[in-house]
């Protein structure tokens, strides 16, 4: 069974926040690209009415996904203002720090109402194409 861990986060948009959110989130993505390197994947979306965003992130093992959440989790405050966190999802099987500070972003960017759940991977396999160097 494969070590990756693939990340989900779905959160509200607050109203009138949409243009400054999407700055942010390309912020974010730019700084996770910059400074997480074992990340495999990192995409943001947002729904066509722009109420609802999703993030989701691909790691290749659990030590990754702690990194990410250490390094990019202070600059998740900085888009408190525009989002109510719905829900963290999370499939594989994390570290307990990484469940900590995932507990602790559902808080910040939820007010104590999103929904952590975690899912362990059951059966299939993982592929990741090498890049070139």
């Amino acid at each position: 069974m494969s070590d990756a861990i693939v990340y989900l986060d779905v959160s509200d948009v607050r109203e009138g926040a949409l243009d400054e959110l999407k700055a942010g989130m390309k912020e974010l993505a730019a700084f996770v690209e910059a400074n997480v390197p074992r990340i495999i994947a990192y995409h943001v979306s947002f729904s066509d009415d722009g109420t609802r965003m999703t993030v989701m992130h691909v790691h290749p093992d659990p030590a990754s996904l702690e990194n990410h959440l250490e390094v990019a989790g202070p600059m998740f405050r900085r888009l408190a203002s525009f989002v109510t966190l719905r829900s963290i999802q999370i499939y594989g099987e994390p570290s307990e720090r990484a469940l900590e500070r995932s507990r602790a972003k559902a808080d910040l960017l939820g007010r104590g109402r999103a929904q952590l759940v975690v899912e362990p991977l059951h059966a299939g396999f993982t592929r990741f194409a090498s890049r070139a160097v």
